[in-house]
């Protein structure tokens, strides 16, 4: 039978069920021993039901043995991967040395040439050479950056959301939003939209929630496992590894968070959801203070109508009445207020327009006239 992922999904909930690997074994197997027939020997020729003796344990070994031999080849081929690597490396730095070397030289030959060679010339190949020099030295750098960024793009954890490196605590360090380029390239993730990825966590906001996703290890897959203290001003998350606790992202927020309406959850393996509500319809530029901060200017501010509560959403359904009634030159809203006024003066006993028709264009009425 060929490894297939048909019964990852139960096994793994028997799996976060039992805890551990020695507890599973025990379910696995205990289920062989009340359900099966793997563990009862036959006993004669015609039995039908059981194994002889030795072939059940037998078969458990060379199962484990054949997963034993992959897990082999994965190191094995790990271990390939990393002598690639290395040896890549110093093929770059081989060739950078031979550069170097044939770069000194040069500078000897041009150093025994220059001395038949007037000044002014020589000032204009000293010119060209430091070019030469700077445009090599940023070549260099660029190929050890990418190289850099490379590995660490193999380094990281499958579980783990690529766009932030893993850290261990909610420290200053992260990457820069100056750049136009780094905010947009947030704003192309759900997890970072109008917010930013940084070292162990990413955000994102509205005009009235925030959302904060921090990453942790794989083998957290229990709510258990996690220690989560919010407060109105500050926060802090921290999960267990072994007896000890190891803290992921803890400070002071840069605004007040409301406690009754704020919530988390646990992604099992891959982060702590923090849904929070804020106490105050602003725009953040961090989540915590001291941290490096967005350009808010760069985000999308539009507020989403799912926002705005019913008096608001009254106001705007008159102001967009009143736009469309003055583009086609009729009433607006206030002014149809005191026009249904006037009227009942106008036609009430002793007025001296009764039995005219009401003529809206004698009253010039403003805005501030109607209160709403």
């Amino acid at each position: 039978m060929q490894m297939t992922e048909t019964y990852d999904h139960a096994l793994l909930g028997i799996l976060q069920h039992a805890g551990n690997i020695k507890d599973f074994l025990q379910v696995y197997f205990g289920f062989l021993y009340r359900k099966t027939d793997f563990y009862r020997l036959l006993s004669g020729p015609d039995d039908k039901m059981g194994f002889p003796p030795g072939v059940a344990e037998k078969m458990a070994l060379k199962t484990f043995r054949m997963f034993e031999k992959l897990a082999e080849s994965d190191r094995e081929r790990q271990q390939s991967e990393l002598q690639r690597r290395e040896e890549r490396r110093e093929e770059e730095r081989r060739k950078r040395e031979e550069r170097k070397q044939e770069k000194r030289e040069e500078e000897e030959r041009k150093e025994e040439e220059s001395r038949l060679v007037p000044p002014a010339l020589q000032e204009l190949e000293v010119a060209a050479e430091e070019t030469v020099e700077q445009s090599i030295e940023e070549e260099e750098k660029k190929e050890e950056e990418e190289e850099e960024k490379k590995e660490e793009v193999e380094r990281r954890p499958s579980a783990v959301p690529a766009p932030a490196t893993r850290g261990a605590t909610g420290g200053a360090s992260a990457p820069t939003t100056a750049a136009g380029t780094s905010q947009q390239r947030f704003q192309c993730d759900p997890d970072s939209y109008n917010g930013a990825v940084r070292e162990n966590y990413s955000w994102s906001q509205d005009y009235s929630d925030l959302e904060i996703r921090v990453f942790v290890p794989p083998t957290v897959v229990k709510g258990r496992q996690v220690r989560v203290c919010l407060q109105s001003g500050s926060m802090q998350v921290c999960v267990l590894q072994g007896e000890e606790q190891l803290v992921l992202m803890e400070g002071d927020f840069t605004h007040k968070i409301n406690m009754d309406d704020s919530l988390w959850s646990l992604e099992p393996g891959i982060c702590v959801l923090l849904s929070l509500s804020k106490t105050s319809e602003v725009w953040w530029n961090a989540v915590l203070k001291g941290e490096a901060e967005i350009d808010v200017n760069q985000i999308n501010r539009e507020r989403s109508m799912a926002t705005v509560d019913e008096e608001e959403h009254a106001v705007l359904d008159r102001l967009a009445h009143d736009y469309h009634q003055k583009l086609q030159g009729k009433p607006q809203s206030h002014e149809t207020k005191v026009h249904n006024m006037l009227k009942k003066g106008w036609e009430a006993e002793g007025s001296p327009f009764k039995g005219q028709q009401f003529d809206p264009s004698m009253f010039d009425i403003p805005p501030s006239a109607v209160q709403f």
